[in-house]
């Protein structure tokens, strides 16, 4: 086995189906543990729901069920969606688990053992919508408002329990100065900094009572109060990956080498997060990674602005309405929300620009390349080439060197979309080297085994591409082996990005299929 490697997605909130912004999430994450995966590591990826809170209870009775069932239902919308889109976890926890709900009560009482945990009265503001609680001086310039969505603000004077989270201040800036790279992009780590110096850290409120909040985790040192939903979810990336309930997995797989989340909930995993693990004395996550939003004409996606995009609709438009559709269309919307824009930054989503992507890159550069070349292979090699020696072409060399080093630095660094761009040089390369070599001439004036290298060149370049894209179009890159004669279940294998190495010796037994991906017309 290789190095080990834990990625995390944030746990998604149950009170509505999963929308495009969901998928990015699980995309990004999804594309890093392949990419691992790849490389040789022993990966545990780790997605889930948030299933506790008076929004979810409120959700449920406005659709006259029980909350439980409700819940259940509204996570098999997840579950089928992380489907869809072949997203490949290896654990999905939900808050509503048991063992979870164990946890949260251990480390509670480990906290209060600690002396973290006290009561008192507690006068404050409440966003219904984010979970968040705020203070007078952290509403004013928004005028009473939610600083985060801007929505209307619950006012409440009560006795709570609260966690010492200004007794670890100096600690926590003492971290982020000595390491800079831990929360990315640099942007959201000059965010978090600009956040710590302007407000001096509040102890958190950790619980609610009962009469306020009723579906939640039980409090352990009063059943008159439920544990705060954001305590309680964020704990999620130590219990599934073992703590108390597996130590050999936990001591394997803690810290997190990644938690990737929206930027809109990076204070919680930044600055709650860090602080609870620390009075747990837990070692922190390596990278907190808070990409941007897709935004419609503008503005960010919600249920509440009425501009949600379902994958499932988008995925059967994408396919073209084809027996294939489904690897197509998934790998269509994959493809897109991974090259469109740096995760770091926001993007604005489209039906044109979509369509327009795919039909630029996938369906002129990589489709067409695969199926002419498939098609040359079939019509004047009768379907069956061999290397005999094959050396990377010379015309290839430059590109080919680029990809081989570039690929695996902006991997690690999460810069999908860069990567995705060195990989599709290399694609218009070769569709360029078809069109200099002109195999059609060659086949005329009988230069069989000139016809024969040149195919081979094209089918070796090909494998090593459906090789890299992989992690981001996995389908599409099955399909390819498939067409090429290759078991795709190489693709699979830990320690694949071997095979990304051109291979002079090697034979293909192409088999024509239909295209990749079919054009669609953006009117």
């Amino acid at each position: 086995m290789g190095a080990k490697y834990y990625v995390t997605t944030p746990l998604y909130y149950v009170n509505a189906k999963p929308h495009v912004g969901h998928a990015y999430t699980n995309v990004i994450a999804d594309c890093m543990a392949r990419y691992q995966r790849l490389r040789g590591a022993d990966v545990f990826f780790m997605t889930g729901t948030d299933e506790h809170g008076e929004k979810i209870k409120k959700a449920a009775h406005q659709h006259q069920q029980e909350v439980k069932p409700y819940v259940d239902s509204v996570v098999e919308h997840f579950t089928a969606l992380w489907e869809m889109l072949d997203i490949g976890y290896d654990f999905f926890i939900r808050t509503t688990d048991q063992f979870h709900q164990h946890a949260v009560q251990e480390v509670i009482r480990r906290l209060d053992r600690n002396g973290d945990i006290y009561k008192a009265s507690y006068r404050a503001f409440y966003c219904v919508p984010c979970e968040s609680f705020w203070t007078e001086p952290q509403i004013k310039e928004t005028e009473g408002r939610c600083p985060d969505c801007r929505r209307d603000l619950q006012e409440f004077e009560e006795e709570n329990y609260f966690f010492r989270l200004s007794k670890y201040e100096p600690w926590l800036k003492s971290q982020l100065r000595e390491h800079p790279d831990w929360i990315r992009p640099q942007v959201r780590y000059n965010e978090v900094r600009g956040f710590l110096e302007n407000n001096p850290l509040e102890d958190l409120c950790i619980s609610r009572p009962r009469s306020r909040v009723s579906w939640g985790v039980e409090f352990p040192l009063d059943p008159e109060y439920v544990v705060y939903v954001w305590f309680d979810a964020l704990l999620n990336y130590i219990s599934g990956a073992g703590y108390l309930t597996d130590p050999d997995r936990f001591g394997r797989v803690w810290p997190a080498d990644v938690h990737f989340m929206a930027k809109d909930i990076l204070r919680h995993h930044a600055v709650f997060w860090p602080v609870m693990l620390r009075a747990l004395g837990l070692p922190q996550p390596k990278v907190i990674f808070a990409h941007g939003w897709w935004k419609f004409e503008g503005e960010k996606m919600s249920k509440s602005r009425g501009n949600i995009i379902d994958p499932r609709q988008i995925i059967p438009q994408l396919g073209g309405g084809r027996e294939d559709e489904s690897s197509s269309g998934v790998d269509a919307l994959r493809y897109f929300l991974l090259r469109e824009v740096p995760i770091g930054m926001d993007g604005n989503y489209s039906w044109r620009a979509i369509v327009n992507r795919m039909n630029s890159d996938l369906a002129n550069d990589l489709g067409n390349l695969v199926y002419r070349t498939i098609n040359m292979t079939e019509k004047y090699a009768q379907g069956l080439v061999s290397g005999i020696s094959s050396p990377l072409p010379e015309s290839f060399a430059g590109v080919f060197a680029t990809v081989k080093s570039e690929y695996p630095r902006l991997m690690d660094q999460g810069d999908f979309s860069n990567a995705l761009a060195q990989v599709f040089e290399f694609v218009r390369l070769m569709n360029k080297y078809v069109e200099e070599r002109k195999p059609w001439e060659l086949n005329k004036a009988g230069r069989t085994d000139e016809l024969g290298v040149f195919l081979y060149h094209l089918l070796e370049g090909i494998r090593v591409v459906a090789v890299y894209l992989s992690p981001f179009i996995p389908g599409t890159a099955r399909t390819i082996f498939r067409q090429i004669g290759i078991d795709s279940s190489l693709l699979a294998r830990q320690g694949a990005l071997e095979h990304a190495d051109w291979h002079a010796d090697g034979s293909f037994h192409v088999h024509k299929e239909t295209p990749l991906f079919p054009r669609i017309d953006v009117d």
